[in-house]
Parts: structure tokens; sequence; C-alpha cells
């Protein structure tokens, strides 16, 4: 198995929050990719890279990141072996490829034949979570399908559904669609999908396919890898497995709660997340 971390993301929200703080406490992480950001005890990839490479349950991690960033990644990923980073090429948001376009990099670029773990950079979960267990559902769902692929999924509040994607499942917890962004009257479920996602080896050819019914449309359609899993629902069996919640350091705000969580929380990084 392998897996790819989405990483070529400009955290511009995260910038400006930085450089309009004016206490000046969080000036040292001016210019710094999301991913490279020190969560607790280490970066918060790093956290990621411990978890799979102590597991065992993936060989190869792929980081793909922009030009922007390409250099500090290399520097981080001397320390492990079974890491490579790509560059998506791009320096500016403005001129970012999307998440999907992304993904279908790295997947070619590393002539990648496997089913792939794929984890957003910027997403971090709590002590709950187990890589074994999230893996050992995977086989589940394959025994049912040869072609289906896992997703996460957890309870947010009835307020912030117009935050997230939300998953409708069945009895089977087979997902029955996604939607995106619904006010609560919308939709009855509260099941929130972070992006944390094992597609099967045989969903990767369809991300060609993805992208070429997208490849006029607004970068909206294409970036978040949301909007390939929702497309992918529809064509292939998806199942989900639940979580207690997740870290998404998009602001300040949120990398400070990050931050403090795993200060306070996990001190033995070793066994998180396995």
């Amino acid at each position: 198995m392998k897996a790819v971390v989405l990483a070529a993301g400009y955290g511009t929200r995260l910038q400006r929050d930085v450089e309009n703080d004016t206490t000046g406490t969080f000036k040292h992480l001016l210019g710094i990719a999301k991913p490279l950001l020190p969560v607790g005890h280490c970066a918060l990839i790093t956290h990621w890279i411990k978890a799979m490479t102590a597991s065992k349950c993936v060989d190869t991690i792929f980081v793909i990141t922009n030009a922007l960033y390409f250099e500090p990644f290399q520097e981080w990923a001397r320390e492990f072996p079974n890491v490579k980073i790509l560059s998506d090429g791009t320096r500016t948001n403005e001129g970012r490829l999307g998440a999907v376009a992304c993904l279908q990099l790295a997947i070619k670029h590393f002539s990648v034949d496997d089913h792939v773990i794929v984890v957003g950079g910027d997403t971090l979960f709590k002590e709950d979570f187990s890589l074994l267990k999230f893996t050992g559902r995977f086989s589940e769902a394959q025994a049912k399908h040869s072609d289906a692929s896992l997703v996460l999924c957890y309870q947010c509040k009835e307020e912030e559904t117009s935050k997230y994607g939300i998953l409708e499942v069945d009895e089977d917890m087979r997902v029955t669609c996604m939607r995106e962004k619904p006010q609560p009257s919308e939709t009855q479920s509260r099941k929130a999908c972070p992006c944390f996602y094992l597609f099967s080896q045989e969903s990767l050819p369809l991300l060609d396919e993805f992208l070429g019914e997208k490849k006029n449309a607004p970068i909206q359609e294409r970036d978040a890898p949301g909007t390939f899993l929702s497309w992918l629902i529809l064509r292939r069996p998806v199942y989900v497995q639940e979580i207690l919640g997740r870290f998404d350091v998009g602001n300040l705000p949120s990398y400070i709660e990050c931050d403090k969580y795993f200060k306070d929380r996990v001190q033995d990084t070793s066994v998180y997340l396995q």
C-alpha cells in the first residue's frame, strides 16, 4: 500500500492571520508550509510519517507540494528514507493545480499501481484513530467488493454542516451520497468527512475520467479532494469508518488548538495514530 500526502496548498488564511497577529508570538510561523508547522513535539506531517512507517501498512509515502515549498520539504524528508517529494511546479495560490490534479500527478509520476491512502497535509486526528483498524476495515470492505474504497467520518454539530462535506450512509455503512456544505435542513446526516481516504487500486484510473470531465470547469470543482470522492461514490462502492473528530489547521486559532492538544495530550508519538 502507498500513501500520498497533499501538501501543495499555500496556507493563505493562516499566513494572513500570522501577519496580522499584533502579539508577535507566532511570527516564527511566517513562510512555513502548513504540513511543516510544529505541532506538539514535531512537524504536523511527521506524525503521519512516523505512524505509517511504524504500523507497516504503507511502504512508500509520496508528498506532493509546490515549487515555493519544495526545498523545505526536501530538507525535512532527509530523515525519512521511505518518503519521496514531488513539486507540482506552481508558485502561487492563483496558479495552483488543485488537490485532485495533484493527486493524479503523484500517481502518474511515481507509477503507482496499488491501493493508496490520501491524506490532507493540514489534517490530524484525535487519539481514537488507528491506522491498523482503518486498514482492517478496508480489508473487510474489499471482501465485499474488490473495487471498494474507504473514508472516515465524525459527528459534527448541526450548525457546522454548511462547512463540510456530509456523508449519507446505509445500514451497511456504505456511502450513498456526499452533500457539499448542506444546510442542516437539507440532510439528516451529521457525518462530516475529513480529507483521509483509502482509494482502491481499481479506482485510481477514474482520476483521469473525472479530470477530463472537469477540464473546462472552474478550479473550485476540482480543487478540494472531496469533489472527486463525491463523484466516485456514484460509480464505485465507498464505505465509511467513524472517528471522534479531527483537526483541520486552516487558520491561526485552529493551529493554536491543535498544537495545544498535542502538547498536552499526545506525549508518546511512537504509538499515536497506529
